[in-house]
């Protein structure tokens, strides 16, 4: 297993100091972003050892104007790490923010540190 999630985070804290791996517990801030781990899983085994991984992130942002602005740098900074954006989506939400949704996939050598996307 390989861990992405330190540099998922410091990508994040380019857009809104308010990251959390948790439900955002701080409101009073206009912007708000939630990572989470999805998926972490070997890929590849050989010769009794990892090879590959596949990472699959989401990423949660409320707001209370927009989440546009911020939904493409989030995509800046989390593509510059060679995660591939596999959705974006808004979601509806009660408390009455906007709320957008995205997911992030890759493969990544254990090793070398190289990335593979499934295209």
């Amino acid at each position: 297993m390989i861990n992405v999630k330190d540099q998922v985070y410091m990508a994040l804290l380019t857009v809104t100091e308010n990251v959390s791996d948790n439900y955002p517990r701080d409101w009073k801030q206009d912007l708000a972003i939630q990572y989470m781990e999805e998926d972490n899983k070997v890929v590849e085994y050989t010769d009794m050892k990892e090879q590959k991984a596949y990472c699959r992130y989401r990423i949660d942002i409320w707001s209370g104007k927009s989440t546009s602005a911020a939904s493409v740098a989030v995509d800046g900074a989390i593509a510059a790490l060679g995660l591939k954006r596999t959705q974006c989506t808004d979601v509806e939400d009660p408390s009455g923010l906007k709320h957008k949704q995205m997911r992030y996939e890759m493969v990544i050598d254990v090793k070398t540190g190289q990335v593979y996307h499934n295209d």
